[in-house]
This record gives structure tokens, sequence and C-alpha cells, in this order.
């Protein structure tokens, strides 16, 4: 059967493609030791980088941080359909990240629920929101720099002027974040930038209103100072926390110490986080990423790409497609005699 030049081309790239795929599975299902022989620099955290502290034992489930959020950021309510018969379109009641909420408050529970912050029979809330990744898939994905880091404050910042509507960092994000309007014609990326994009706002909305200092605002390495702090003293000590942001003339929230998880979410996980947690319950069951590596996964896959492409790899592949197809194509179409 003849073949048309339209056929060859599809036909070529497809081989080609297929087998630069190939090459780049190998390498991807080699074991971690072989990966990180591929594995660029980790990116430093920049030294004045700011973020949060989230400390789940504080957080009484209120959802101030949530509204806060919404009037600073000039978001509607959020009401999922199966909250519209009973809350008639008044309350916002997000369950999850959207293109509408930037923040929201979870709740863990177990059997009784009888004791917060307790596994078996307990209950904890969870924060969700942005966590300003030290070395954030979503910039690496962006094949457009709409997504950037600060090089001072290190925060992950949408410029929404440059997005084309991929969505490569939805899909990226290992925490789920950057969530897209669907419900909007004229859809843009939406996630927490830490209130740096809303005028005359000194710190997020979000810390600003915590009653309790669940929510606290500051640089990362002294955020992290204060998470060990905590950790190193002995459960029912009393303690003065600190609210609003680090540093704050406000008055202090007075409570115990409580059972906290022995780590600091945030401060090695995926390369580490400028937004820190402290909880009594495992951090799985709040439904955080937990069984994942200290690197982050950008390290790796720009590695792995770089690694191609330095050497030449994935277009001497590509040729190699186009080669082996054109000859075996020849071969088919050979008179008898030339066998």
């Amino acid at each position: 059967m003849a073949l048309n030049r339209r056929d060859f081309l599809k036909l070529a790239t497809v081989d080609g493609a297929v087998g630069a795929a190939a090459a780049g599975s190998t390498m991807l299902a080699a074991d971690t030791a072989s990966a990180q022989l591929l594995q660029r620099p980790p990116r430093p955290m920049p030294e004045e980088a700011v973020g949060l502290l989230y400390d789940s034992t504080l957080c009484i489930g209120c959802r101030a941080c949530q509204v806060a959020c919404k009037r600073a950021n000039g978001m509607p309510i959020d009401i999922p359909e199966t909250y519209e018969a009973w809350n008639g379109g008044t309350w916002d009641t997000p369950t999850d990240l959207s293109g509408d909420t930037l923040t929201v408050i979870q709740v863990y529970q177990d059997g009784t629920m009888e004791v917060k912050d307790r596994e078996t029979d307990g209950f904890a809330f969870i924060k969700r929101q942005c966590m300003h990744c030290t070395d954030a898939s979503c910039i690496s994905v962006c094949p457009v720099s709409a997504m950037t880091k600060d090089p001072v404050t290190g925060v992950v910042t949408h410029h929404p002027d440059r997005c084309i509507g991929c969505r490569y960092c939805v899909l990226a994000c290992p925490f789920g974040v950057p969530r897209y309007e669907f419900d909007n014609p004229f859809g843009q990326i939406q996630k927490c930038q830490l209130c740096t994009n809303v005028p005359d706002r000194d710190i997020p909305a979000c810390a600003d209103v915590c009653p309790t200092g669940a929510t606290l605002y500051g640089r990362t390495t002294d955020l992290q100072q204060e998470a060990e702090r905590r950790l190193g003293m002995a459960p029912g000590e009393t303690y003065r926390f600190p609210r609003g942001a680090l540093g704050d003339d406000r008055a202090s929230h007075e409570a115990p110490i409580a059972h906290y998880q022995s780590a600091v979410y945030g401060e090695q996980i995926l390369g580490g986080t400028q937004v820190r947690m402290l909880a009594g319950v495992p951090f799985a069951d709040l439904g955080m990423p937990h069984d994942v590596p200290d690197y982050s996964y950008a390290s790796i896959t720009e590695g792995i790409q770089h690694t191609l492409y330095k050497y030449f790899i994935a277009p001497a592949v590509l040729l190699a497609g186009l080669v082996y197809f054109a000859y075996k194509n020849a071969r088919s179409h050979r008179p008898e005699d030339w066998d």
C-alpha cells in the first residue's frame, strides 16, 4: 500500500515520540538513587523569606481566616451543591479550595470525637492554602513564567496577564493548591499569595484575624524557631502564643502546650515550604502529603530534562525513530528481487 507524505510524517512523529518517551520512562522508572544522579541542585529559600506557622492545636475552627481571605481578595461566597438546601445561599461553606476559595479549614474526625487533637476518638482542624514551596513545581512547569517566586520574600505569585490557561500548575502541585475558575468564561488560576497582591495590607488577612494565633505570620526562619520552641516544651505547660505576626504588640493568647507530633511539617518535605505546621494528629490523617521525598519533584524532572537536552539525547532519539521508520518503510516496498 502506498504511503503518502502526510501519513509518513504522522507515523514518523509518533515513532520518534514513543522513542523519546521510552527513554524518559526508563530514567523515571529507575530507583531513587539513580534518579538523584540526574537531580539538579535544590533551590535555596531566600534569607528574608516570609510565611505562616499554622498550629492545628490552637485552631478552634471558627473559620474567621476564610471570611477575612474572601474579603481581602474580593471573592464571592462558595456554596457546594450539598449545602444549598439548608443555607439558602447565605453562608459561605466551602469544603475545599476552589477558584473562589484560597484558604479553607477542614476537619479530621474519628470515632466518638470526644477529644480535640487526638487521633483515636478525636478531632482536629487543618488549614489548606498555598504552601509557598521553596522549589515550587508550579513554577517549574509553567511554560510562560506566569508563576514566579519573589527573590526576596519567596512568595509564589501568579501573574494572570501572562497566564495562557494551560493549567499545568494545577496538575503539578503536590498539595493540590492552584485552582481554575471553571464557572467563569474568562477564568483564571487562583491561589493564596499571602495578601501581597492586596493593597495596604502588612500581614496576610488570615493571620490578622485569627483569635488564638493558630495562624501566625513572620520570617520563615523565625517561625521555624517558634515551632521548635513549642516542641521543646512539656505538654500541659502554659505558654503565651503570639498572635498576628511575630513581634506584634497585640495581646498574646495564653494556653497549655498540646501533645504535638514530633516534627515541623514543611521544614524538609518536598524541598521545604515557607508555610510550616504543627499538629497533635499525624499529618497523614489531616490529608497532607506525607509519603513523599525531602527533595522537590521539580529538581528531578528538570534534572532529567536538562540531561536529555544537554547531550542532545531527545533529538537523537527522535532522529533514530525517523530513520528506523524510513528504513522499515523502504524495505516493505522493495521489488522482490531485491530481497
